[in-house]
C-alpha cells in the first residue's frame, strides 16, 4: 500500500506545504517561493486544484474575536439506525453553522461533533432547542474545551 501522499512528488508537496501556512500567497510569489518559474508552478497548482487535493481556500478566523468563547466535543448517539433516519439527521447537522464538524465514528456514540456558542447559555440553548430535537437523537454527551493546547486544519504533508 503507498502512503498517502506517494501520488505527490517534492515539488507538489512544498506547494501545498507552503499553501497551507499562507493561503494567500500569489502564483508569482509562490513560484519565488520554491525556485520554480511561473507557468509550471501555475500548471502544478492547477493540477492539484483539478484533483481535488486543494479542496478549496479558505480564512483562518479567531473564533474567540468573533464571540465564540465556547467549544464542545459532542457525542451524539442515535436510537433508531434504520431507513432515513441518520440520513435525515446528517442532512439536518450539514445545515446547522455551529457544528463545525461532525463525524460518523465507531465507539460508544454514532457521532463526533465540534460546536460553537458564544457562552454556556447559548451552548445550552443550542442543545435544547436544535441539537435534541432532530430526528432519532437518544442521548447526547458534552465535553468542554478549556483552552485550546492546538488548534489545526493543517495536514501533515
Amino acid at each position: 500500500m503507498n502512503p498517502p501522499n506517494a501520488i505527490l512528488d517534492e515539488t507538489d508537496r512544498a506547494i501545498l506545504r507552503a499553501l497551507q501556512a499562507d493561503g494567500r500567497l500569489s502564483n508569482a510569489r509562490l513560484s519565488e517561493k520554491l525556485a520554480l518559474s511561473e507557468t509550471p508552478c501555475w500548471r502544478r497548482l492547477k493540477r492539484l486544484e483539478a484533483e481535488g487535493v486543494i479542496e478549496g481556500y479558505q480564512a483562518n478566523l479567531s473564533r474567540k474575536k468573533l464571540g465564540y468563547g465556547v467549544v464542545a466535543f459532542v457525542q451524539v448517539t442515535l436510537g433508531n439506525h434504520a431507513g432515513e433516519t441518520p440520513l435525515l439527521f446528517e442532512r439536518l447537522v450539514a445545515g446547522m453553522p455551529e457544528i463545525l464538524s461532525c463525524h460518523n465514528v465507531t465507539g460508544d456514540c454514532d457521532y463526533m461533533m465540534q460546536i460553537v456558542a458564544a457562552d454556556l447559555d447559548a451552548y445550552g440553548t443550542f442543545v435544547r432547542d436544535r441539537l435534541r430535537k432532530l430526528p432519532g437523537v437518544a442521548s447526547i454527551q458534552s465535553n468542554l474545551s478549556l483552552r485550546d493546547v492546538k488548534s489545526s486544519s493543517a495536514l501533515p504533508i
